[in-house]
Order: structure tokens, then sequence, then C-alpha cells
């Protein structure tokens, strides 16, 4: 028998961050699991708090995702009081950092920063999507281990729009191409050492992951690996047997801020669109997922009302556009399509709709990790 593993999944949202400490050779509902706020929500509290006082406020870090966050930072400079930000921290806002300035911040070099950072009438925040000390500090407070055998970590990341570029646009050209590549929701997961260059945030939790190694005592080189949050949800779907079960469905991921769809067939994405979620209501939600299933989706369609975009990789033969395919539902969202038409079904992957993300996580990581995946596998079929 092989030995046990351990790993930490996390899937960063804009309103939570979803927790689960996988054990292999334990039933998924015996593992650890917490649902907290997100690291952007965190901040923007701590912001909001500091708006209050009037207190200057100096953010250091890495990039992370903006939401919240940003619109805090951008309220407390409104209101007329200091926001000194770092480089690497301020493509939290704008990955260019002139844009960051006409915001109002003042962008300072880590030296200074080091020693504004002694002023005790500021507030330092650091930016950080994947926050080591704290999941570190909550498992060691409810005796748990924190040494891992490997880590996956889910982050929406727009990428790095080069300047004059279309963030929406820039982000559906790169999921274009992934899937044009490998038509599989998997292929939206990267061992972090291969992370693609412009997908920024991403790097940027590596950089975390590495920092939670060496404060955990894992094993230096351990497995890493990085993957998109609407696409771990959808993933994380297909781990309810009766999603998984069906040869042709719509998967549809309703997240705070962003709406995925994957259009399967035998388990290979043949359509997908992304919108953002607070650009569209029920009827327009209907109607892309009704032409995502027949194959006649565009993408200016979806661009032109502020989403990002649409691929139809195949056109439902005559027969497959007779009937509407099985719909599954997942995200925080999901009242959205609660008693539609369309009859969607809310996946509850292991009974827990919001670790979907988390359960994607360990798929990928098991897809990706071949060695892995016998370790995994018993515990995500029930079959321990």
């Amino acid at each position: 028998m092989p030995s046990p593993i351990r790993i930490l999944a996390v899937d960063v949202g804009t309103g939570t961050q979803d927790i689960l400490f996988f054990e292999s050779g334990k039933t998924i509902e015996n593992c650890f699991k917490m649902v907290v706020p997100s690291p952007t929500v965190i901040i923007a509290e701590r912001i909001k708090r500091a708006t209050e006082q009037g207190q200057p406020l100096l953010l250091t870090g890495i990039t992370m995702g903006g939401g919240p966050c940003h619109w805090a930072a951008r309220d407390h400079a409104l209101a007329g009081f200091p926001v000194a930000v770092t480089p690497q921290a301020g493509r939290t806002f704008d990955d260019d950092l002139s844009m960051v300035e006409q915001m109002g911040f003042e962008i300072i070099d880590e030296d200074e920063a080091t020693h504004r950072a002694e002023n005790p009438t500021l507030v330092h925040i650091e930016l950080q999507d994947f926050n080591a000390h704290a999941i570190i500090n909550a498992l060691q407070a409810f005796d748990v281990n924190p040494k891992v055998d490997a880590l996956a970590i889910a982050a929406f990341d727009h990428g790095a729009a080069p300047p004059g570029v279309s963030d929406r646009r820039f982000r559906f050209n790169f999921i274009e191409e992934t899937v044009r590549k490998d038509p599989t929701p998997s292929a939206f997961a990267y061992a972090a050492e291969h992370t693609p260059a412009d997908l920024t945030r991403l790097r940027a939790i590596a950089t975390s992951a590495s920092r939670y190694i060496e404060l955990s005592g894992s094993t230096p080189g351990i497995p890493r690996i990085l993957m998109d949050t609407g696409s771990a949800a959808v993933l994380g779907s297909l781990e309810d047997p009766l999603v998984r079960s069906q040869p042709h469905s719509l998967l549809c991921n309703i997240g705070n801020f962003h709406t995925l769809a994957f259009h399967l067939v035998e388990g290979r994405i043949v359509g997908i669109f992304e919108h953002h979620t607070g650009e569209i209501n029920r009827t327009q939600l209907e109607d892309m997922l009704v032409k995502l299933a027949r194959g006649t989706l565009s993408n200016e369609e979806v661009f032109d009302t502020s989403g990002h975009g649409a691929l139809i990789l195949e056109t439902p033969s005559t027969n497959d556009r007779a009937s509407f395919p099985f719909l599954a539902v997942t995200g925080p969202r999901r009242e959205l399509l609660r008693g539609s038409k369309l009859h969607p079904y809310e996946a509850t992957p292991h009974g827990d709709m919001m670790l979907a993300g988390c359960f994607g996580l360990l798929r990928a990581l098991a897809d990706h990790g071949p060695h892995l995946a016998p370790l995994i596998e018993p515990s995500l079929l029930g079959k321990v």
C-alpha cells in the first residue's frame, strides 16, 4: 500500500476562500474544511477601518485579486487620505502603474516602504491572495499538522494585458488558446513552475505557496498546481455522481463576479463562454446557455454586453439540437437560475457545493500527476 498523502487545496474567490485539507485514506467528508472570508474582503475591511480613523495607508506585498480591496483603497484616496503602494502590490489595482498613480496612489520602492512601515501612525497592510501564516495558524489551532505533500490553489486571473488591450478580450483570447490546445477543464491547471508569464496573479500566489512550504515544514519541491477558479469549480461539479454520469451536459459556475459555462460531450469541451455575473439577468443567462447548447452563441454577442467572450468548437448535430443537454449549476450566485425554465440541477459534489473548487483542484492534481492519482481518486470516487 502506498503511504498516505496530505494535500492543501484552496479556492480563492471574491467573497470567500474555501479550504480543504485532504488526507488520502479518509472519506472527503472527514477531511478538515473551512469556508472563510476571501483575502480581498479581509483587506477591504482593514482599509475601511483606516479610512474611518483617517490614517495613512501603506500597501506592500504582491499582486492579488482586486474587487473589494481595490474599491476600499480607491475610496480611502478619494476621502483625502494618503495611499502609498509598492510596485508589486500596486499591480493589484492596474498592470499599468501610471494608472495606479492616477487613482491618487503614491508609488514607492521597497526600501522606502520598509522605512515608512516604522511609522506607528499609518496602517501597513501586506497584499496577498494566499496567506500562509493565517492558514497554518488556523490548522494548528485545531491540532492539524500543516505539513503537506502537495499544494493546489485556484484564483481568477485576468492576465496582464498589454497597454491598450482590453482585459476582457485578453482574458478570453487566453481561454480560447487553452481550450484549442486541450479541450478539457483540467487544461486550466498548471504546475507552478510552468504557469504562463502573463498570469501574474497566479504567479504571485506561487510565491506565497513557497512560503507555506517553508513555514509548514513541508518538503521543498513538492507538487504545486495553480488553476483558474471558475474552471476548478466546473471540474469539481463533475465529482457529483449524477453530473459525472451525463454524456452530454452544460456546466455553469455562477460566481460572485464571473459566470463561466462549459458545453461538454463525453468530457470534452465543445463550447464555452464567460460573462460578468453582475451584467446579466436570468433571461440573458438562459438565452446564452441555450445558444451555447445549439452552437450558435457568438463571441461578439458576449463581449458586446460587457462579458469576456464565447467559443464554439463543435456545432451539434440536428438530433443533438433537438434536446437540451443536462444543465448543472454551481457557485455562490447559483440562485440566478433557481426556478429557471431550463430546469438546472444544483450540483453538490460530496454534499458540499462551496468546496466544488477544491474538489476540482484535487481532480486536476490527479490528472496532472499520475503518481498522485491512485492516492486521490479512491476518496473522490467514494471507494476508501
